[in-house]
């Protein structure tokens, strides 16, 4: 399963990076907020930092033509920018006019089996179904993830499942487990898959161990 960054933290991104860890980034409007920045600049600077792996920047017009000049302006940043854009009639048709260009397109707010099945019929290259918000009005994230597989793979749809909204590691567990493409998770999240106390409890006791030793390496 790829790993990306839901983030428009320059920094997060390059340490994850460096780590090996990061497939591809992803952001929206509220993270472009939350960063502070000019949109068209940090976005050119998260492709700089992961060249030739997929970064979504989203478009924010909700018609057709709107999107589509957007699009024009986004796909011209890096040859690794993923136009991202809503799950409307609008945005099928932006997605279906860009794929047939040959840009890479996420389709975003996902929150049905039968959206997703849309989104791949306009041969999207991302669909992003968003888990955590799905359990949050009473639904099954994890659920709607096992559904657009099992559909997606009756059909051999070439549109990956990119899990969004991803809160905590457990969502990342069950999205491998179901054969999920992608999840995208914030820095934090990514950060809280290495820990676990019998890890730490392990370092703790060979560090005493060595200790003992009065060692020392180099």
């Amino acid at each position: 399963m790829k790993f990306f960054a839901d983030t428009a933290d320059t920094a997060d991104i390059r340490d994850l990076a460096d780590a090996g860890l990061l497939d591809g980034v992803t952001t929206n409007p509220s993270l472009i907020h939350k960063a502070g920045r000019d949109f068209l600049e940090v976005v050119a600077e998260i492709c700089q930092i992961v060249p030739g792996k997929p970064v979504s920047a989203e478009v924010v017009a909700l018609d057709y033509d709107g999107m589509m000049r957007e699009a024009e302006v986004v796909r011209k940043i890096a040859d690794n920018i993923a136009v991202k854009v809503p799950l409307t009639i609008d945005g099928l048709k932006t997605c279906k006019s860009l794929t047939d260009d040959g840009t890479m397109v996420n389709v975003t707010l996902c929150f049905s089996a039968n959206q997703a099945l849309l989104a791949a019929k306009a041969g999207a290259t991302f669909v992003s179904p968003f888990v955590g918000r799905h359990d949050d009005n009473g639904f099954d994230g994890m659920q709607l993830i096992s559904d657009i597989r099992l559909i997606y793979d009756n059909y051999d749809f070439q549109t990956e499942i990119l899990v969004a909204s991803v809160r905590h590691p457990i969502h990342v567990l069950e999205a491998a487990r179901i054969g999920a493409d992608v999840m995208t998770a914030p820095p934090a999240v990514i950060r809280q898959l290495v820990k676990h106390p019998l890890t730490d409890k392990g370092i703790e006791g060979f560090l005493a161990d060595w200790a003992k030793t009065g060692q020392k390496i180099g």
